[in-house]
């Protein structure tokens, strides 16, 4: 038998190295089972593991093991430990899981995630004083708010077009997409439902995010506006570098787009070296961020 075709490497990749996923599994506040998937660096690198907290979109995504492109080079060059949760709200676990974070269940999703830092702090291998979290879209609400919430359990976060206040978000985002996101956030205009969205506010806690930031946005974003960024950015005053990339939507990808900077502010001793490629940008961050 001949195999022709190489995965989603393309081929002339030597993937024999690659580490595997695992399935992990921990309790969270309210008794309920939440999974995820863990990376482990090579078993060259001695000592407890920092870990990088990596929170899906959606929220109804789900993460599942796939080729990690660039972030084998943070397991395999930089021993960081790569986490994948999937938090309740995520697809792929029943329609009662899927539902368990609306509305003014929103919060439970973030304390998922704290329950998260409390099973790494049980693992003889990672290292819960070098803990980092970073998201996409919803993910980068979620990390925004583990920012203010878990600020002195966290070494920084990564917040990639995120928003930071759900009733602006909801107030300001495309037309087409408006009212499907408020049977999953809340009707905004509901007095009640706007108090309970405002509270629990990234952009109203944002005097609690105290470790370094950093933030990427897509001038052009649609689904996430703009401004979502540049008020957090405004509010904490404290990111090691914001990026925007003029031009660009919705995940700003391209290799050499121009980009413009929100104001980059140093954090303590940390000063995040940020280039014109985006990607360039997370691990010189993560280095920095993670030395002790």
């Amino acid at each position: 038998m001949t195999r022709w075709t190489r995965g989603e490497t393309g081929g002339g990749v030597d993937t024999s190295a690659f580490a595997e996923s695992e399935p992990i599994r921990w309790r969270s506040f309210d008794g309920r089972e939440i999974t995820g998937f863990l990376y482990r660096p090579p078993s060259r690198f001695t000592g407890k593991r920092p870990v990088l907290i990596s929170i899906h979109g959606g929220p109804e995504d789900q993460f599942t093991p796939y080729y990690l492109g660039r972030w084998n080079y943070v397991l395999d060059q930089v021993g960081i430990a790569l986490i994948y949760p999937n938090v309740r709200g995520s697809s792929g676990f029943g329609r009662t899981f899927l539902d368990l974070d609306n509305d003014l269940r929103r919060e439970d999703a973030l304390h998922d995630l704290g329950a998260l830092l409390d099973w790494i702090a049980a693992q003889p291998d990672l290292d819960a004083s070098r803990v980092m979290v970073s998201g996409f879209s919803y993910g980068g609400y979620l990390s925004l708010s583990m920012a203010a919430a878990y600020a002195a359990r966290i070494r920084g976060a990564i917040d990639l077009v995120g928003p930071s206040n759900l009733v602006t978000f909801l107030e300001t985002t495309a037309d087409y997409r408006r009212d499907l996101r408020r049977v999953e956030y809340g009707d905004e205009r509901d007095p009640a439902m706007r108090a309970f969205l405002e509270r629990i506010a990234p952009l109203t806690g944002s005097d609690k995010i105290t470790k370094p930031l950093l933030v990427f946005q897509g001038a052009n974003d649609p689904a996430v506006p703009l401004a979502e960024t540049e008020r957090i950015v405004a509010a904490v005053q404290k990111p090691d570098a914001g990026l925007v990339c003029p031009g660009k939507g919705r995940g700003p990808r391209l290799p050499q787009a121009p980009q413009r900077r929100l104001p980059v502010l140093s954090h303590g001793d940390v000063s995040a070296a940020v280039s014109v490629r985006v990607k360039s940008a997370t691990i010189p961050f993560l280095r920095l961020v993670y030395k002790d």
